[in-house]
């Protein structure tokens, strides 16, 4: 590593990188895998090798399953204010070392620092939401049905399983476990290979606060086989994907065929529908700021800018200025706004769509191509505005980047067709001054999630989930999680 970089790491970050190569965790303990094999992982602002992770075998995976659910009849057991007490000691433990999981997960997805800090903050936030909830769950409903008594009771299902992506690993984590965990279920987590640094760390730390063990399990490795055991891993009660759509119906596949219920959390090619009324300046401000926010490697971004015609000019005139000012560096320097993407594939991917994108007709009216960051071999490119017609391969592909394209509309109607002509069903955004149209065009897009004159709103309390290549099996962030990984059992006895 380079010596700048050593300058800037906190000594618990480096306590921690200093266990190379990092095992699993699972069961209380390091899960080594028996072979040897191992997983470079990368600083995407560098190019420089972090650590090295253990490459889990299939047969690594089942006997981590086996083990948490081993140890889930003693963690189901436990009154809900024993779990609290477990769980919210977790919370305030990740909240007390927020700078140095941030730092990790800096570092290892090469998100800026302080996004990397509310990433950190959401996890715990979420932690203790759930947790709220799970207190005010009625176990048992009583049901009025003539000539019987009958009543509902719920359980925990068991072990569930989570599979994560790499471009928000720990907030990820919290949004999926969290739930979970909060209604008595023991979880494995599966991160991405890329990054899978702060599920070690969390996994490590759960064990340090008094998480019994067996409940909090991380495995590591390759998702063709770390992911692929786990996915078809029969023992597993409830499956959660995060992650393309491509994998995701090869996991759906996986579940299906051993009657796994599962959540798909998939990609997106939201829309932005911005109409004439609005202050252009500043909503270009806060596209822009969506577009670059993580480089764009946000699968509910805004990736399509549909702009009425007649203040298409000044918008695209605000939008090339803010883009050309966007501060790339690597994402531990605190002056800069935009790190790199992941790694070299995801940097090929990027550079590789703005050049179908040009094939095909597109018009690059701003950015495009590779990124210098002086002393930094990283994986960079520059935030891209292109434009033309949908039809083109980067309007229609998910391209998980800092590239827009961007169109225009005359009417209500065509621009709802606009946003709607798309096989995802992700996250759009309406932006205008008039309340009555804000509402009509949100509630008449086809998507899991509307949002009005502003982009990437996550309350919780609010299901987020995705529709039609977007997803399946409900959402996240809401009561409606919580109720997910409860079983009903139906009790009925007959009177008289």
């Amino acid at each position: 590593m380079s010596t700048a970089l050593q300058l800037t790491l906190l000594p618990e970050v480096e306590t921690f990188l200093s266990q190379s190569p990092l095992q699993g965790f699972v069961g209380g303990k390091n899960f080594p895998n028996a072979d040897g094999n191992l997983i470079a992982t990368i600083d995407p602002g560098s190019g420089e090798k972090i650590a090295d992770i253990h490459d889990l075998n299939a047969s690594e995976i089942d006997r981590a399953v086996g083990i948490a659910d081993a140890a889930f009849p003693a963690w189901a057991a436990l009154s809900q204010q024993e779990r609290r007490g477990i769980l919210l000691k977790l919370a305030d433990a990740v909240e007390s070392r927020k700078s140095i999981i941030a730092q990790i997960e800096a570092l290892d997805a090469g998100k800026i620092q302080g996004q990397a800090a509310g990433d950190v903050q959401n996890f715990v936030d979420t932690l203790r939401y759930f947790v709220g909830l799970a207190d005010n769950v009625e176990k048992r409903t009583e049901l009025d049905v003539e000539g019987h008594e009958a009543w509902t009771v719920k359980q925990p299902w068991g072990t569930c399983a989570f599979i994560f992506p790499w471009n928000f690993p720990f907030l990820l984590i919290g949004w999926g476990i969290s739930p979970a965990l909060a209604a008595g279920n023991t979880v494995v987590i599966k991160p991405a290979e890329d990054t899978s640094l702060s599920a070690i760390y969390l996994a490590q730390l759960a064990k340090e606060v008094g998480v019994p063990d067996g409940v909090i399990n991380v495995v590591t490795g390759r998702g063709a086989t770390a992911g692929a055991a786990l996915s078809q891993n029969r023992q597993i009660k409830r499956m959660s994907f995060t992650g393309s759509p491509e994998v995701g119906q090869l996991v759906g596949e996986a579940c299906g065929r051993n009657l796994v219920p599962v959540k798909l959390e998939l990609g997106g090619k939201g829309a932005a529908v911005v109409f004439n009324d609005v202050d252009v300046e500043a909503t270009a401000r806060a596209l822009v700021g969506a577009i670059t926010f993580h480089t764009g490697q946000v699968c509910c971004d805004a990736t399509r800018w549909l702009i009425q015609k007649d203040i298409y000019d000044e918008f695209v005139g605000h939008c090339k200025t803010m883009m050309q000012n966007v501060k790339i560096g690597h994402p531990l320097d605190p002056s800069s706004q935009m790190g790199p993407v992941v790694n070299p594939k995801q940097r090929q991917r990027v550079l590789g769509y703005q050049d179908k994108g040009k094939n095909e007709g597109a018009e690059c009216l701003c950015g495009g191509g590779p990124a210098q960051v002086e002393g930094y071999e990283g994986n960079y490119v520059k935030p891209t505005l292109l434009a033309g017609s949908l039809d083109n391969v980067a309007a229609r592909e998910e391209i998980f980047g800092p590239v827009a394209y961007i169109a225009t509309f005359e009417t209500e109607e065509q621009a709802i067709a606009m946003a709607n002509d798309t096989d995802y069903g992700l996250a759009n955004s309406v932006w205008t001054k008039d309340k009555e149209r804000a509402n009509r065009v949100a509630e008449s897009m086809v998507a899991g999630n509307s949002w009005i004159n502003a982009h990437n709103v996550f309350a919780h309390g609010v299901p987020y989930g995705g529709v039609n290549k977007s997803g399946i099996g409900g959402g996240v962030l809401s009561v409606e999680t919580l109720m997910d990984y409860y079983r009903s059992t139906s009790v009925v006895r007959p009177l008289g």
